[in-house]
């Protein structure tokens, strides 16, 4: 007897933590600027998982390293399911390839839970650039050779690479300048410090349409409807620069597995649900939402493509 009702109390005690999930406020690491990418994925997702999961979810902005010191700090909390982050494809799928000393694994120090949203690239420019199209530019930079600067959200960032492969495609140089997240190189751009960015298309699609930038190209494969009238860069001319950035949602590793069968439904269903979903339509991201499975396997593909690009370029971190 003493041992059924023994029993009793853990099953109860089991339920109980599970249902208990969360009891406390979430907090999501995000290793850029607020205003970039991956901050207004972690904010837009976060607000609708607040709502269904019943707890505060708390933004912390880690900015350094292209995402390496927000990287490191999650890989290195506590798996309880209250710590989560949100990086790019800078974060998962270019800085292992780029750096020696990164401080975390992707595959090794995180539960990958899903690729939240993905977005193109689109070559902007500040307002008053003297180029209107690619061709133009092209030219431009061909007759200022290294003048021109080419602002990033950080060194092996998606648009530090696409710049790297745009110079290499069109046989044109310019001025890499690295910032802490991509709002950081927006606010540059906008004041003209800085000349022109591969930026993710979501990130700065209030910028164009408020006159605050120009955009002259998309990276996608094809146009996307945010911008109907701005021609891919294959159109223009460039071929072979087919590149999209996404954002995910991960975990320290090792979420107990009634976390991960509370949080994980929930994410998704914040993700799929219809005012996010037309929220980053109207930004020009794509809501992904897969699966961990999925994901997993769309990392080992990610990280492949982007090796050879670093090794094929010879691209050093100091780059």
């Amino acid at each position: 007897m003493k041992f059924n009702r023994l029993l009793s109390c853990l099953a109860f005690a089991a339920v109980t933590a599970q249902a208990a999930y969360p009891e406390r406020p979430i907090t999501v690491v995000v290793p850029f600027t607020p205003g970039g990418s991956s901050d207004i994925t972690a904010r837009t997702i976060s607000n609708e998982l607040s709502k269904s999961l019943g707890q505060a979810f708390i933004i912390d902005n880690k900015p350094g390293a292209n995402g390496g010191i927000g990287g490191k700090f999650v890989a290195n909390s506590k798996p309880d399911g209250y710590t989560l982050f949100v990086g790019s494809i800078g974060v998962f799928a270019i800085n292992p390839v780029l750096y020696k000393d990164l401080g975390y694994d992707p595959k090794k120090d995180y539960d990958l839970l899903s690729v939240a949203v993905r977005t193109p690239n689109a070559l902007v420019a500040t307002a008053n650039f003297p180029a209107n199209t690619v061709a133009e530019f092209i030219d431009y930079l061909k007759k200022n050779p290294g003048k021109v600067s080419f602002a990033s959200s950080g060194t092996g960032s998606s648009d530090h690479l696409t710049a790297v492969l745009f110079w290499q495609k069109t046989g044109t140089t310019g001025i890499h300048v690295p910032y802490k997240g991509g709002s950081a190189a927006h606010l540059d751009i906008i004041a003209g410090n800085a000349n022109v960015s591969f930026q993710n298309l979501g990130s700065i699609t209030q910028h164009v349409k408020g006159g605050k930038m120009k955009i002259l190209a998309v990276t996608s494969d094809k146009r996307d409807p945010t911008f109907p009238n701005t021609p891919t860069l294959a159109e223009s001319g460039v071929q072979g620069l087919e590149v999209f950035s996404w954002q995910a949602f991960v975990a320290p590793k090792g979420l107990p597995k009634e976390v991960t069968d509370k949080l994980q439904p929930a994410l998704i269903a914040a993700m799929k649900h219809p005012d996010v979903v037309k929220k980053f339509t109207e930004m020009g991201f794509d809501v992904v939402a897969n699966s961990p499975a999925e994901f997993a396997k769309f990392l080992d593909a990610e990280l492949a493509r982007w090796k050879a690009v670093v090794d094929g370029a010879g691209i050093k971190q100091s780059d």
